[in-house]
């Protein structure tokens, strides 16, 4: 098991020093649902949301938040991220209560010393809000369920895959 190091020796919080730290390519991979109802997903399909195209928006937002992420979680480093990528697959079979949903996959890479792993799960969360944001107006009642990393590669520990396959 990991050693918690975000504290210092008088256990006040920090930001660990990861100067010693060997660059490596680095890649995490995060998900998430928006669960919604039916005529919610169709009327994002057709492109008859009244603010524009919900996934474009939602794809600049992920990338945004991945850029952004040190200035929400107080002790992330500053990373120059290589690429963000951001995929969305819609949920057509209906849960236990009748909703769909969308699902995105944020791939984020960078060449450094720390991993990624929280601009994925920043850039997921953000595009989950951002769908949510432009559709509250016609289904107030949507879901975010499962924000999760699925996967982190580089650095000493490797690879990480949700599921252990790794």
């Amino acid at each position: 098991m990991n050693e918690l190091n975000h504290f210092s020796e008088a256990g006040r919080a920090r930001m660990v020093d990861v100067a010693e730290k060997a660059s490596t390519q680095r890649v995490a991979v995060a998900s998430g649902i928006l669960r919604m109802n039916p005529a919610t997903l169709e009327r994002i399909r057709a492109g008859q949301v009244s603010k524009g195209d919900v996934l474009t928006v939602a794809d600049v937002g992920a990338v945004m938040a991945a850029k952004r992420t040190p200035d929400l979680i107080p002790m992330c480093h500053s990373i120059a991220l290589t690429g963000v990528e951001v995929e969305f697959s819609e949920i057509v079979e209906p849960d236990a209560e009748g909703c769909v949903g969308i699902r995105v996959l944020a791939t984020v890479g960078c060449v450094g010393q720390t991993g990624v792993e929280m601009e994925a799960l920043c850039a997921a969360n953000v595009a989950l809000l951002t769908i949510y944001d432009m559709c509250k107006a016609i289904d107030r009642g949507m879901r975010i369920e499962c924000v999760q990393l699925e996967e982190k590669r580089g650095g000493k520990s490797g690879v990480w895959l949700r599921g252990g396959n790794a």
